[in-house]
């Protein structure tokens, strides 16, 4: 009788990450697009600004969304093409009122803005447009890539989709010069 609970439990955990990722692949949006011999990225984390990220920032909780973009090819081992890192991060300070946003790409501050716009925070934490990923001269014609997506949220309290601190998300593409 134990061991028919045991495998019952492992098979209901594994029913519940599985429904997980199919959550994950649906609240990741992403388009790949060869511009200007580069393989850029657009993507928008459609759920992850939910009542947690309100809260956190709302608080006054330095909040940060961290973005590893990863191009790669299927293969028995997945080798990665290019990497690039992605954080943005709105610190929101309750007496003015304001958000102080910025986004930094492998470690360089590549923008920052100050606004009172709810909206325009939301879109600047869960929406990246034209992220230049790599130069189109590694890529092999007419081979299959894919971009693989992670997404975290700090602080550890606030969640995306409401279950996790994380998630992944991938797009399959045919690199054709």
């Amino acid at each position: 009788m134990r061991v028919l609970i045991q495998r019952t439990a492992v098979w209901c955990l594994l029913l519940l990450l599985a429904a997980a990722t199919v959550l994950a692949q649906d609240a990741l949006r992403i388009s790949t697009l060869n511009y200007n011999n580069r393989v850029v990225v657009s993507f928008e984390l459609t759920d992850a600004y939910d009542e947690a990220v309100r809260d956190a920032i709302a608080s006054g909780l330095r909040t940060t969304f961290t973005y590893t973009l990863e191009l790669r090819t299927p293969a028995w081992i997945d080798r990665t093409i290019g990497t690039t890192i992605v954080t943005v991060t709105d610190q929101y300070d309750n007496l003015t009122r304001r958000h102080s946003l910025s986004r930094t790409i492998d470690g360089r501050v590549e923008e920052a803005s100050v606004t009172e716009d709810e909206a325009v925070v939301r879109r600047w934490l869960t929406t990246l447009t034209r992220m230049p990923l790599c130069r189109t001269a590694k890529l092999d014609p007419s081979r299959d890539y894919y971009v693989r997506i992670r997404a975290r949220v700090r602080p550890r309290g606030a969640s995306m989709l409401g279950w996790a601190s994380g998630i992944t998300g991938m797009a399959k593409f045919t690199f054709i010069p």
